[in-house]
């Protein structure tokens, strides 16, 4: 059976907090299989013979709802997905080695045109950002509690909710998964 990644939000964060072992019984629920949790922020590894897609996220999205008690939105990506997302370099080389920070944030699809200006209307010397397909990568070149961006302000200028990773949490979880 394929394997797949679920990235969710609001998991271990402003006080939603969820066991690890719970979360593998909610996605056990659903019929799925070889269900693993990476990390006690949100990354749920998991099989199953249904197809990647909003009506799979909604899916586990509703369930978390209905188990926890509020919204979780869910992102989904298949390994070769993960694998494109960590090798992909959105800023040249000697940019990212001087960056403190890489973090990528999942977005449910790609952006429109607007959302994408009103991300770049937050570029700063400390803040940039590229768009590539569903994923935002925003670089730091200072540590992230010095910048004034947020999760909310991402949602805000991008109009959807996302949830970020690091690049380090997304290399070895790209490792853990390789096919």
């Amino acid at each position: 059976m394929p394997k797949l990644i679920a990235f969710l939000r609001a998991i271990n964060v402003g006080g939603h907090t969820v066991k690890m072992d719970e979360l593998r019984r909610i996605f056990e629920s659903l019929g799925f299989s070889a269900v693993e949790t990476f990390i006690a922020s949100g990354n749920v590894i998991f099989e199953t013979s249904l197809e990647p897609g909003r009506a799979l996220e909604q899916r586990i999205e509703d369930e978390l709802k209905g188990t926890l008690g509020y919204p979780v939105t869910t992102f989904i990506r298949t390994p070769a997905d993960l694998a494109e997302i960590v090798h992909f370099q959105p800023f040249p080389q000697p940019v990212l080695d001087s960056a403190v920070a890489l973090n990528i944030a999942f977005l449910p699809t790609e952006p429109a045109p607007e959302a994408i200006h009103s991300l770049m209307a937050l570029r700063t010397e400390i803040d940039d950002f590229r768009v590539q397909g569903r994923e935002l990568y925003w670089l730091c070149r200072v540590k992230q509690s010095v910048s004034s961006l947020s999760g909310a302000l991402f949602e805000k200028a991008m109009g959807t909710p996302v949830t970020m990773r690091g690049i380090n949490t997304l290399r070895r979880l790209t490792a853990k998964v390789a096919v």
